[in-house]
């Protein structure tokens, strides 16, 4: 009966021990792993924001360069015509009346990705968070 229990010789296989201490190295690199990976993902939100500030202004800027400095630059009046911006989804972009015109260009963009975090650009194209 004891026989049974024995081992067979040439018996190949991974014991118990082992296939714990692998487990314990994946769920160890796992932890490490899963905080980066959301780390990188809200720096690609903010950089997307960024990037969509930055192409209103180069397209307002355009705007500006057809129909003078003190023309009211609008995202409806830039979007989809010569001056090729397009907001990306998700990023909602918000330009004042009082601010549209080349000399007191303000705006500002909220991801809905990244709620709470908010960057504005000036007329000097610097982008700051808020």
């Amino acid at each position: 009966m004891l026989s049974r229990y024995r081992s067979i010789e040439g018996e190949k296989g991974f014991t118990l021990i082992e296939l714990l201490i692998v487990i314990a190295i994946i769920g160890i690199l796992a932890a490490i792993a899963i905080p980066q990976f959301s780390a990188y993902k809200l720096r690609g939100y903010n950089s997307d924001t960024k990037a969509n500030l930055t192409n209103l202004f180069l397209s307002c800027k355009a705007y500006w360069a057809d129909n003078g400095r003190d023309s009211a630059c609008n995202e409806k009046d830039i979007a989809n015509t010569t001056y090729g911006y397009e907001n990306s989804p998700g990023i909602t972009i918000t330009i004042p009346d009082d601010s549209n015109t080349k000399s007191a260009f303000a705006a500002t963009a909220v991801n809905s990705n990244v709620p709470g975090v908010i960057y504005a650009i000036n007329s000097s194209g610097t982008i700051t968070e808020q």
